[in-house]
This record gives structure tokens, sequence and C-alpha cells, in this order.
């Protein structure tokens, strides 16, 4: 099961806000079981200070990394060997890179050369090159924004937020070309390897991003698909399939001129 992949959570304090904290180990729960939790920054800056509570209250290990020079980051060489050190210990399954540094791309890349599964998060300002790198990327404020901050007051739960057509034209293209690489002689194509192809081909593809929970939904709401139900064997399972809506081709003005005549 993927929730018993062992994780190496490493955290570039540098580059990470303490408020996403809860945020980040909740949502690697349901990528695997954290069996590394570290955090790399020079701790004897003010800056970091904030931190502290949160290291205690999750049990994370704090890696102190001197700047030795200014405005050279140090940080990132110390996780980077880490990470190696803990590749070739073959204690783990994956790892979760935290930050929104592209510095961190080879080493990425490097990890999931040797068979590793890595998840990266960051904020939405990441360089394209890092996200790309990583087998499933996770926006920090979208998950931040889908569970709310502590200091917010209990509410309703809000509906779905309406995707605009300038974020979801990429998508709508983008599925439209899986369905007709996949799909079956009628033009259905199931809509779970419609979402593992989607997440293959863009790691940062994440339905929360457009104010969902589930894959179905989101695609039905893109316009020019329609989604069906099929049952299975078991009859409390029902697998979901889409397809394009089919065009209705116009008659010719040939076809309309003998409609009239007769």
């Amino acid at each position: 099961m993927e929730t018993d992949r062992r994780i190496a959570v490493m955290i570039d304090a540098d580059n990470v806000s303490p408020k996403y904290i809860k945020y980040i180990l909740e949502e690697i729960a349901t990528h695997g079981t954290p069996t590394y939790k570290r955090i790399y920054g020079d701790w004897t800056q003010p800056q970091l200070a904030s931190w502290k509570q949160n290291l205690l209250e999750y049990s994370i290990s704090p890696i102190q990394q001197y700047s030795y020079t200014t405005g050279k980051n140090s940080t990132d060489s110390a996780l980077i060997i880490d990470a190696m050190d803990i590749l070739y210990s073959n204690n783990v399954d994956g790892f979760c890179v935290v930050s929104s540094d592209s510095d961190f791309t080879r080493l990425v890349t490097r990890l999931r050369e040797d068979g590793m599964y890595v998840v990266g998060m960051g904020e939405k300002k990441t360089p394209r090159p890092f996200v790309v790198a990583c087998e499933k990327f996770i926006y920090l404020e979208t998950i931040a924004d889908e569970s709310g901050t502590a200091e917010d007051a209990p509410r309703e739960a809000a509906a779905p937020l309406e995707p605009t057509d300038k974020d979801t034209a990429w998508l709508r293209r983008a599925v439209r070309k899986i369905i007709m690489e996949i799909s079956d002689d009628d033009g259905w194509a199931y809509i779970g390897n419609v979402g593992n192809i989607l997440s293959k081909r863009y790691p940062d593809f994440d339905v929360r991003n457009y104010g969902f929970h589930k894959l179905t939904p989101l695609l039905d709401s893109l316009g020019p698909f329609e989604v069906t139900s099929r049952r299975t064997s078991n009859p409390h399972v029902l697998h979901k399939y889409i397809r394009m809506i089919p065009e209705v081709q116009p008659q010719s003005k040939m076809a309309n001129g003998r409609k009239r005549r007769k």
C-alpha cells in the first residue's frame, strides 16, 4: 500500500514558513509514513526563531548549518548530503523535499533515478524545473487553503470554486488528448486511468487547485465532456467513464436545399 511507504521528510527552513508545517505533515501521511523528519537552517539567525515551538510539537530534528559566507546558502548542501546518506542506507522508500528553491532539482532527479518516490512541496513561486522533476508536487497554499488556518472561525463547507477558462484551458486540452489516446471504440475512457496519466504528465496537477476534492466533479465541470457510471461485478462499486461530447455536424447547404424542394 502507498501509505506503507517509509518517507524521509527534509525541509529547507530558509524557504518555508512554519505556518505550513501542520499541513505538510498531514499531507505526507497520505503518501506514506515519515521515518525521518529533518529541517535545515542556520538556527543562530533570529528569523528562524519562530520554528522552535513547531519543532518540539511535531518532533522534527533541526540540523544546524552555519552560513559561512554572506549570500551563500550552505543549507542546501547539508540537506543534499544527508539525503544521499539516507538513500544509501536503504531505510526509506521515498523522500519529501519541502522547498521553493530550484537548487534541489538535481537532487530530486538523482533520487528518482535510484527508484525513489519523491514528493515535492513548495509555494506557487517554485520554479518549474523543480516542480516537474518530482513525481508529485503539492503547492503549500493549496493544502493550507483547503484545511483553513487554526485562527479561522468555524464555517460551513464552501462550494467548489468555479474554475475560470484561463485556469482550465490547458487541462481541457490535456484531458481531450488523453481520452483520444486510451478510449475504447465508442470513445469512452476510464476516469481512473485519465487521472493517473494526468498526474504522471503534470506532477503539480491537483484537483484541489481548482476547488474540488475529487477528479470526476472537476472533469464534469470542464464542459465538453460526458461522464457516465458503469456497474462492476461488485454491485456496490461503480466505475466512472468519460468521453468527449460528440459534435453535431451541420447539414450541408445542398442537403438543406433538397429538403426545401420536397
